[in-house]
């Protein structure tokens, strides 16, 4: 069939209701390697399925991470999260990317820091199946299994950086969210239960079992549910502040395992 022009292409992107046609066509004429592929990539987009998913990859702290079919996408904002970790933990050695989706938290994290310990976990198969791609030019282990009780024990007490990127959505509000996310995205990624912070809650909780001493826990949230998150994470023993980039629509909770002075 004869191929789609990048007029054309981006006729059909904004036709469909993509605010940023130009770019999005750019990426889709560059990633296609025949007309064929290029009318399926176009389909795919034009059909609602997330830009990432149709040219397989999402950038992400200057990281280009593979986003296969039904996994979380990186969001910009979560970019944010890796910057206050790598402020608070510069000279990390055992790094954990708990909810990992595609990996790309951690896969940042390793990158900045050099050689690390690093291990991501997801309960979803088809999560740890993609993370295993984005870390594995940093060596590192992916975990399946239901937050913690995926870890192996011998990370207990030795975490520099526990970064946990949880769902925080309301069951209520899921169906609020941007088509994209709602069909393309698993539910297990995004609703976060009654008010967005069961999952964050179970997280705070047994966080302390797995940091090191001085070890960070960081979580992403909304501005809404800063003061809740706040308080789940100090009634889990950890010194805890907020931050927050006005630019990126973020906010991040960081607990902190107290350092106890040794007794004589």
């Amino acid at each position: 069939m004869p191929s789609l022009s990048p007029a054309s292409v981006v006729a059909a992107l904004r036709a469909a209701g993509c605010v940023f046609a130009e770019d999005e066509a750019r990426l889709i004429l560059t990633a296609a390697r025949t007309p064929d592929e290029l009318a399926a990539m176009v389909d795919r987009r034009v059909a609602g399925l997330p830009l990432e998913h149709v040219v397989g990859w999402a950038e992400f702290s200057g990281l280009r991470i593979t986003v296969e079919p039904g996994v979380f996408v990186p969001r910009r904002r979560t970019e944010f999260l890796v910057e206050q970790a790598l402020a608070h933990a510069p000279e990390a050695s055992v790094v954990v990317d708990l909810c990992c989706g595609s990996g790309a938290v951690g896969a940042a994290l390793a990158a900045a820091l050099g050689r690390v310990e690093l291990h991501a976990a997801d309960i979803d198969p088809a999560a740890t199946r993609c993370a295993r791609r984005n870390i594995a030019a940093f060596g590192g282990h992916v975990h399946t299994g239901d937050l913690f009780t995926a870890l192996p024990d011998a990370l207990r007490g030795r975490v520099d950086i526990l970064a946990a990127n949880v769902p925080y959505v309301p069951t209520d509000e899921v169906g609020l969210l941007p088509a994209e996310a709602r069909e393309h995205e698993p539910l297990v990624a995004l609703d976060g239960g009654t008010d967005g912070l069961d999952i964050l809650r179970a997280v705070a909780a047994g966080a302390p079992d797995w940091l090191a001493p001085g070890g960070c826990l960081l979580v992403e949230t909304s501005e809404r549910q800063l003061p809740s998150a706040v308080e789940a994470f100090t009634r889990a023993g950890l010194e805890t502040r907020s931050v927050a980039s006005e630019e990126l629509y973020a906010n991040v909770v960081i607990g902190v395992r107290p350092v106890r002075p040794v007794r004589s």
